[in-house]
């Protein structure tokens, strides 16, 4: 399973429509955790999985989704009404109520990932006002059989190599 997953795009239509023509038929989905500032009806947005960010006006778009993509559950929010600058908890409650496998959410422009509980939680950064000295973000998620890896890459589709976290599953 690959999985494309990008957030806080503040407006920038272009970044977008680029990243879906790249990736459009490598990736099982694409998903934009919020504050696109896009209407929910804009074509750029054709192919995503949008949720409802705190920059968002258009109420057609959800605050949180969950999506099943190739047998795995994808939980989706963009994070501000978990409070997920000061803690992960509120999201982690929500995410296990989802029995999510995946957790992606955006809001703090800081990118990130980690297992917790057995969930990768993925904060892809932002696409267009990176904080915490990254520069523009997003990310590609893969699942094997063997392992979860979180590859983040800039704007013009270059690995940040020494960002890449793999995350074994392990057997007894």
């Amino acid at each position: 399973m690959k999985l494309l997953v990008v957030s806080d795009s503040h407006g920038e239509r272009s970044i977008l429509k680029k990243l879906h023509d790249r990736y459009v038929s490598e990736v099982d989905a694409m998903i934009h955790c919020g504050d696109s500032e896009l209407h929910a009806v804009d074509p750029v947005l054709k192919g995503y999985t949008v949720v409802k960010g705190n920059c968002d006006v258009d109420n057609a778009f959800q605050e949180e989704v969950v999506q099943k993509v190739s047998g795995s559950t994808v939980f989706v929010a963009h994070g501000h009404l978990h409070q997920v600058n000061s803690s992960l908890l509120n999201l982690s409650y929500r995410a296990k109520e989802n029995a999510a496998d995946f957790v992606f959410f955006g809001h703090t422009h800081l990118l990130g990932a980690e297992i917790i509980d057995g969930m990768l939680y993925l904060n892809p950064g932002s696409i267009s006002y990176p904080r915490g000295g990254n520069p523009r973000t997003y990310a590609i998620i893969e699942k094997t059989d063997i392992a979860i890896t979180a590859y983040f890459y800039n704007e013009q589709y270059i690995e940040i190599e020494t960002l890449r976290q793999t995350f074994h599953f392990y057997q007894d």
